[in-house]
């Protein structure tokens, strides 16, 4: 009889994961995007400021992290403003769910900015981008904003 052994660390982390993912549903997959994008930005952040001439400090590190965590916050706000809506219809009796789109569309969003701005951290750095991956990723930006203001001008019923 062949014995498996698991390690508890690596069996903890993977339920972890898993009961977040299960949370999130919609949401996991931009959330998961946007805190990797946000430690991305934050380290080719403090290596881009080698080549600006500019001091990284802990002031300005503590700053840089606090303003990822708000950004954090601002999808709870997205997944609070869902709630409501959802919350709102059931109430008025209308059966229609809202899965998270005000959330999903801020994360997008904030994973966007995110990518723009890892990319003209790149460029400080002084490494050339193809030059049709700016324009891509700007466009992308434009339409999630342009979605955004057609959700808060039509409500979010699909």
């Amino acid at each position: 009889m062949m014995r498996i052994r698991v390690n508890k660390g690596q069996a903890l982390i993977t339920v972890a994961i898993s009961a977040v993912i299960d949370f999130l549903g919609i949401l996991a997959v931009p959330v998961f995007l946007m805190v990797g994008c946000n430690i991305i930005d934050y380290i080719t952040g403090i290596a881009a400021s080698k080549y600006r001439d500019e001091k990284v400090n802990s002031y300005k590190g503590m700053r840089g992290i606090i303003k990822k965590v708000c950004m954090w916050l601002l999808v709870v706000i997205g997944a609070v403003v869902d709630t409501l809506i959802q919350y709102a219809a059931e109430v008025m009796g209308m059966n229609f769910q809202v899965p998270f789109i005000i959330a999903t569309l801020v994360a997008v969003w904030i994973v966007v900015n995110e990518v723009i701005s890892i990319l003209e951290n790149i460029i400080d750095i002084g490494v050339a981008l193809p030059p049709f991956l700016m324009p891509i990723v700007k466009r992308i930006k434009k339409e999630v904003e342009e979605a955004g203001e057609d959700k808060a001008q039509n409500g979010t019923k699909d």
